[in-house]
């Protein structure tokens, strides 16, 4: 179920305009601030000695960044860079900035930056203040480039290569900065990045030069505790639980997939209990990768599986990335 928040971000409710005096003005201060803000801390800005690649978005909810990230660093890696990762680690809890390590819990370092931790190997580091994991990364890790996992709005952090991520299905809803719409900058921020990366058909017709789609591609099904390896559901009812910024997107690819799905959304980064594992039935269980690094501990789990994704993108836009990267580089 949407809820009215959504409702007014991404559709056309026709109670909406009934909110437009309160909430436009509103929107129109925020976009202000956000441009201010901008220009301050860009002032401030001092650069790091090896590159910054920031992968970000304008708008709240998820849009597809952590898979796009991993395909980035792995790309990059097997170019034979040294690549490291720093992240906001939202919801963890250590004491920053942290390194994550092969036993590092998403409780510590949040769910996303484990995620990418678990799939790259490469060195992860979490703080709210991104220079500072910018740094500790290049100190400890002698790193050549620093991808930054979300933060296009942290502009204390200087970038060499900005990259933003939309969801090509819902786009940029309304068009319109917080409260009254889901964007934390205006629609033409988008002018400003090296590359906008729309994942899925480009369904609103973002227009932009620098445009390049993303296809997420499942993966099969990897079982979740003492869950056999054999044989995973196929195409049958199941339950599908999600914690992440748009949870639709995960339920409609299953059933895309052939699936019956009872869908069990949980807000964002949200820690599970193992009773919100366990539900009424023995149907499976499936999830998402991102929620599968929180449920780790749970031996319990026996008909649980997640599915992984992966970022496919064109040649066109690899060969252009990895050109700019080297000029970088070589700089």
């Amino acid at each position: 179920m949407q809820t009215w928040v959504e409702k007014l971000w991404y559709g056309r409710p026709l109670w909406s305009p009934l909110l437009h005096p309160i909430l436009l003005p509103l929107s129109q201060l925020f976009g202000r601030i956000a441009a201010s803000r901008r220009r301050k801390l860009e002032a401030k800005q001092t650069r790091l000695s090896v590159p910054v690649i920031l992968v970000g978005n304008i708008s709240v909810g998820g849009t597809g960044k952590t898979p796009f990230t991993i395909a980035l660093v792995s790309r990059l890696q097997e170019q034979g860079i040294r690549v490291g990762v720093i992240s906001r680690g939202y919801g963890g809890k250590a004491e920053y900035p942290y390194t994550l390590t092969a036993t590092s819990t998403a409780e510590q370092s949040g769910d996303e930056p484990l995620m990418i931790f678990k799939r790259c190997g490469c060195p992860v580091v979490i703080d709210p203040d991104r220079v500072n994991a910018a740094q500790t990364l290049i100190e400890q890790h002698k790193v050549q480039i620093i991808i930054s996992d979300d933060g296009l709005q942290h502009y204390r952090l200087p970038r060499d290569i900005e990259i933003a991520v939309v969801d090509g299905e819902r786009g940029l809803g309304n068009g319109r900065c917080l409260p009254a719409g889901p964007l934390r900058e205006p629609p033409k921020r988008l002018d400003d990045v090296d590359y906008v990366i729309i994942n899925g058909e480009n369904q609103h017709h973002i227009a932009t030069a620098n445009g390049h789609e993303l296809n997420l591609a499942p993966g099969a099904l990897i079982p979740i505790g003492t869950t056999p390896e054999a044989p995973a559901p196929v195409a049958q009812a199941v339950d599908a639980i999600a914690a992440i910024g748009n949870p639709q997107r995960f339920f409609n690819t299953l059933q895309t997939a052939g699936f019956d799905v009872e869908p069990h959304p949980f807000p964002d980064h949200y820690h599970y209990q193992l009773d919100d594992l366990f539900l009424n039935n023995k149907r499976p269980v499936l999830m998402t990768e991102k929620d599968a690094v929180k449920c780790a501990a749970f031996t319990e789990l026996d008909h649980h599986w997640y599915l992984p994704v992966n970022a496919e993108l064109s040649d066109d836009f690899w060969q252009r990335l990895e050109a700019h990267v080297q000029i970088l580089l070589t700089a």
